[in-house]
C-alpha cells in the first residue's frame, strides 16, 4: 500500500473544503429563503414503528421551549405507557388517553365510535385555543380510516387553528385530504420488527 504523502493530504483537504463550502452556500441560501413564521401541521403515517415516538419527541422539544402542549390519544386504551407516566409530570401539558383499545380488543364498533368522537371533541377544543402551542393527536389517522371520526371537521379545525399553533397527527393510513394540507409528512416503512421474531412489547421501546 502506498503511503499518503503530505501533498496528497493537503490536496484532499482542499477538495473537501471546497465541496463543503459549496454545500454550505446551498444550505445557507435555503435557510435564508425560509421566511415564513407560522405553525406547521405534521403527519406521521405508514406501517413502520416510530410514528408516536416521533410525536412525543416533539412534545419534549416543545416543553423544553416552555410551550403549552396538549396530547389526545385516540384508539389506544388505558394501558400504562412510559411516555404517559413521564409527561404527566409537566403542569404545562394536558394529556388525555381517550380510546377503548384497538378495535380487535374492544370488539364493539359503537363503543369505539363514541370514544373516538369524544376524543375528537377534546382535540378540537385544544385546536381552537391559542394558549396551546402544540397539539398532538395520536392515532387519529386510524380513527379517520375506520370512519369513527368524519374527515371534513378535522380538516376544517386544522385549517382554522391559531396561526402559530403546531399540530401533529399520527397513525397508519393517513387520508389523502390530510396529507394534502399537511406541511410535513413522514411515512414510516418497516424493515424488521422484534415482534415478528416473537419478542414481546418492551418497556422503554413499545411501552
Amino acid at each position: 500500500m502506498t503511503a499518503t504523502t503530505p501533498m496528497n493530504d493537503d490536496a484532499a483537504r482542499e477538495r473537501h473544503r471546497r465541496r463543503m463550502q459549496r454545500h454550505k452556500e446551498i444550505v445557507d441560501a435555503r435557510v435564508a429563503g425560509a421566511t415564513l413564521d407560522r405553525g406547521v401541521l405534521v403527519v406521521n403515517t405508514g406501517n413502520g414503528k416510530g410514528k408516536s415516538s416521533s410525536a412525543f419527541g416533539m412534545v419534549a422539544r416543545a416543553l423544553g421551549h416552555g410551550m403549552k402542549v396538549a396530547v389526545v390519544q385516540f384508539i389506544k386504551g388505558h394501558r400504562a405507557t412510559g411516555e404517559e407516566s413521564f409527561f404527566r409530570r409537566f403542569p404545562e401539558l394536558e394529556y388525555h388517553v381517550m380510546g377503548e383499545g384497538f378495535t380487535w380488543e374492544s370488539q364493539d364498533p359503537e363503543l369505539d365510535r363514541r370514544a373516538a368522537l369524544a376524543a375528537w371533541e377534546t382535540a378540537a377544543r385544544f385546536l381552537a385555543d391559542p394558549a396551546y402551542q402544540l397539539v398532538v393527536m395520536d392515532e387519529l389517522n386510524i380513527a379517520l380510516k375506520l370512519g369513527l371520526v368524519p374527515l371534513d371537521p378535522v380538516l376544517a379545525a386544522l385549517d382554522t387553528r391559531p396561526p402559530h399553533q403546531h399540530a401533529v397527527v399520527t397513525g397508519r393510513g393517513a387520508p389523502p385530504g390530510l396529507i394534502e394540507i399537511a406541511d410535513t409528512v413522514t411515512e414510516m416503512r418497516p424493515i424488521k420488527h422484534a415482534f415478528d421474531a416473537g419478542v414481546k412489547a418492551q418497556p422503554g421501546i413499545e411501552l
